[in-house]
């Protein structure tokens, strides 16, 4: 059921930038651009957030493929994994690229 949304389009407002730090908690670097997806409410009441995968340098606004999505099996949320049209990854290689932040919760991928 969670996975309804995969292969859908979204434009994504990036407010994490590949290449800075979570704005609380410091020793958290992002590795790939994070942000949110305007009109659709995540379980926190906030939007919807997403990781950008495919893409290395930073972008204000990036519109792609949803091909994952990150289920956080002890937290209200989940997460969208969000990539360029064409562009393909495993299951191993989302993982790899969102554990920076994921490591801190029980999740799973589900593609």
């Amino acid at each position: 059921m969670k996975n309804v949304v995969i292969g859908k389009t979204v434009t994504v407002t990036v407010d994490r930038p590949l290449g800075t730090y979570h704005p609380k908690h410091k020793d958290i670097f992002y590795s790939l651009n994070y942000g949110y997806i305007k009109g659709i409410v995540a379980g926190d009441g906030e939007y919807q957030d997403a990781y950008i995968i495919g893409v290395d340098y930073p972008v204000q606004t990036f519109a792609g493929k949803i091909i994952a999505v990150i289920h956080r099996k002890n937290d209200v949320e989940d997460k969208w994994v969000v990539a360029p049209h064409g562009k393909f990854f495993s299951e191993q290689e989302i993982i790899a690229s969102v554990y920076f932040q994921e490591q801190y919760f029980d999740f799973e991928c589900l593609v």
